[in-house]
């Protein structure tokens, strides 16, 4: 089988030196030159909760002549258009394309390449790029093992080629099939709404957002936000990190039920405290960020089904202003949550 990842930065640089290391050839495939010099040159490495070195074949996404069988198309949403019809010369009648992007891309990319070639899934672990070729994995060694993705069909079938993806996936970490793919979906929206969207909003790792009261406030208001939202299309969440995320739902929003969802979080998000939002790591290099997938999503939707979202709507608010002013630390934005 002819595979590649498309799209080699953080996440992608963990999922190709994995895959790579355990003798799965995967070629790595981006639209950045110096990070394909830099990955033919000294090959690709992973540090932090673990270390891993290993050297695959790169290529520049315009010089592919292959055709393959199976991508991973990590790159960010808002490329999706020009990168896959570059894709398309490379894609046979039978190729899949497995995104495993932010927010809920399937339905797009199926337009340009056809839902008979598109799967997707989520992933379940936290990485930084630190220069190319090199990734630090944030999320700790166990996140890695029991809960790296969720896959499934567009249709909710679990077919022989899904098991067959999973498969290959299971060599990097914990892959699981669902038959409730826009459920993964939603379900890891509720996660970047949440922890991304703060830790971009105020310049900060996840653990501190979790660390501070005013964020976990913020925190409880945005996932009860997207879990009615979710609920207001008929869509059903699914367990993510063994945490049953409709828990979160708020009833009455008061002080009290609040303090009571912190143990949730806690659980599922503390092992990701090192984690910076790769929102966050955009704002960093001074490139756009992919909110407008992440909590814009919540709000356009929210608006459609007649769902107040205030807290999304001051994410997306901040991030927006945070690209175009060049901001990163802004520790002081959670003031504008309580005004």
């Amino acid at each position: 089988m002819k595979i590649g990842i498309v799209g080699v930065g953080a996440i992608g640089t963990v999922l190709g030196t994995l895959l790579n290391s355990k003798g799965i050839e995967v070629d790595l495939i981006d639209g950045f030159k110096e990070n394909v010099i830099a990955m033919q040159k000294n090959g690709t490495e992973i540090r932090g909760s673990i270390q891993v070195k290993t050297h695959g074949h790169a290529y520049y996404l315009d010089d592919l002549t292959d055709k393959y069988d199976l991508l991973f198309l990590l790159t960010k949403q808002f490329d999706n258009k020009e990168v896959l019809n570059k894709l398309l010369p490379h894609l046979h009648s039978t190729s899949i394309i497995c995104t495993l992007q932010n927010g809920a891309p399937e339905e797009s990319v199926a337009e340009i390449i056809g839902k008979d070639r598109t799967i997707g899934g989520a992933v379940g672990f936290g990485a930084t790029w630190i220069k190319p070729g090199v990734t630090e994995l944030t999320s700790k060694k166990k996140a890695l093992e029991e809960f790296a993705f969720e896959i499934g069909e567009m249709n909710g079938e679990v077919t022989e080629r899904i098991k067959a993806v999973n498969a290959i996936l299971q060599n990097v970490g914990g892959s699981e099939v669902s038959n409730n793919l826009l459920g993964i979906r939603w379900s890891k929206i509720l996660m970047n709404a949440t922890f991304s969207g703060m830790s971009a909003a105020l310049g900060c790792t996840f653990g501190e957002v979790l660390d501070d009261p005013r964020g976990y406030w913020c925190l409880a208001h945005l996932a009860d936000e997207t879990i009615k939202v979710a609920y207001a299309q008929g869509i059903d969440l699914v367990k993510m990190q063994d945490q049953d995320l409709g828990l979160l739902e708020l009833n009455d929003r008061t002080p009290k039920e609040i303090l009571s969802k912190f143990p949730y979080f806690k659980k599922t998000w503390d092992q990701h405290r090192d984690t910076k939002a790769s929102m966050l790591q955009d704002l960093e290099k001074g490139r756009t960020t992919e909110i407008n997938y992440i909590n814009g999503v919540v709000s356009n939707k929210g608006k459609e089904y007649g769902i107040a979202t205030p807290y999304n709507d001051m994410v997306v608010k901040i991030v927006k202003a945070k690209e175009k002013n060049k901001e990163i630390k802004t520790l002081h934005y959670i003031d504008e949550f309580f005004k």
